[in-house]
């Protein structure tokens, strides 16, 4: 059963220590040159901002964690390789790494959880039952860390935008584990919440300081790890693709971005500034407002998610289709599909009998 008083506790922990850290952190990514400078081709600010935030995020998430104590078989293994991630974004934030270099020290966390034995051993398939990897489990779960740690990494865009999407994504994470009586994941996950919006309260628009490649590298892994730990070990339908839907913007942003680059020969690993919520930007939306679409959309997934998490087959599949609507309305949103035209907007919007859709 669960403590809500531990729960709520850890939690106010987690948060007051990232709000706290927070201003310190930015002192001292300011004095060792952890700092994101403005760039026309990628950048979206202006002036110099610390970076390193996501160190605030970390050291929050530690606090709720040394009180909560939580226990588990893969307890030191999954500690491992978040302080590499958390290392290698340091280091990348400070040096500015090399994209192999950086892959390189994913690519190790990642090893140290698998070696560990936490691995996507099976999955629920409708139709199928239940299908298990066998010896593709180690590459399936490696590369679900590797996705989820760069897909949070790319969306880190706008100010606030990461730290809250990734928040709303665990939350929905909360709720199910709530439903589902899995403690380990709710523990890890209300620390992790409260770190994220502790350090938010700097990060939001107009942002003081920027969680950098330390914090989206560290978040990603950690709601790597902790659908591990509690979605995929589901034994409802279409298991494997809950905690997708979870984090469905920053999937959907990579995946977009993978294809665009390699049409355009542009290098995967190069940046540009035709992600989700730059198109956004470019469609005439505020920063503010660009963040809070996406939070909405993010929140709207994270619902489905928990729906689809314990519904029936006819429930997963008319969730499954409202996801695909979701998908579709903020391409047209962002301009991204059929050179800006928004058909299903356009039906929305006659059939709600309003004048604009904005």
């Amino acid at each position: 059963m669960f403590d809500t008083a531990d729960l709520a506790t850890a939690f106010v922990i987690s948060a007051l220590t990232a709000l706290i850290i927070t201003p310190v952190i930015k002192k001292l990514a300011l004095k060792i040159g952890a700092a994101d400078k403005p760039d026309n081709n990628r950048k979206n600010h202006d002036g110099v901002k610390a970076s390193l935030g996501g160190l605030a995020i970390f050291i929050g998430a530690v606090a709720g964690f040394l009180y909560l104590q939580p226990s588990h078989p893969q307890m030191t293994a999954i500690i491992i390789g978040a302080c590499i991630m958390l290392a290698t974004g340091i280091i990348d934030d400070i040096l500015n790494l090399k994209p192999y270099m950086k892959l390189a020290g994913q690519l190790l966390a990642a090893l140290v959880v698998v070696s560990s034995g936490l691995i996507i051993d099976k999955l629920t398939v409708p139709f199928f039952g239940t299908v298990y990897m066998d010896e593709m489990a180690f590459v399936i779960t490696i590369v679900w860390i590797l996705a989820a740690s760069n897909a949070i990494n790319l969306i880190d865009g706008l100010d606030g935008l990461a730290a809250g999407v990734s928040a709303i994504g665990l939350f929905s994470i909360l709720i199910m584990a709530m439903i589902d009586y899995r403690v380990m994941v709710a523990y890890l996950c209300v620390i992790l919440i409260g770190s994220c919006l502790g350090f938010l309260y700097h990060n939001f628009y107009p942002a003081k300081i920027f969680m950098g490649d330390t914090g989206a590298l560290f978040l990603g892994y950690s709601i790597a790890v902790v659908s591990m730990l509690g979605l995929f070990k589901n034994v409802a339908l279409f298991s494997f693709i809950i905690p997708i839907i979870v984090i469905a913007i920053p999937v959907f942003d990579t995946i977009l971005a993978i294809i665009r680059r390699a049409v355009s020969k542009h290098g995967i690993a190069n940046g540009d500034k035709k992600h989700i919520h730059y198109q956004l930007m470019k469609m005439g939306y505020s920063h503010r407002a660009t963040v809070l679409i996406i939070y909405g959309f993010s929140a709207f997934f994270g619902s489905m998610a928990i729906v689809f998490n314990s519904g029936r087959m006819l429930t997963s599949v008319i969730i499954f289709c409202l996801i695909i609507v979701g998908m579709q309305m903020i391409a047209e949103l962002a301009g991204i599909v059929m050179q800006g035209q928004q058909p299903v907007l356009t039906r929305i919007k006659r059939i709600f009998g309003a004048e604009k859709v904005k």
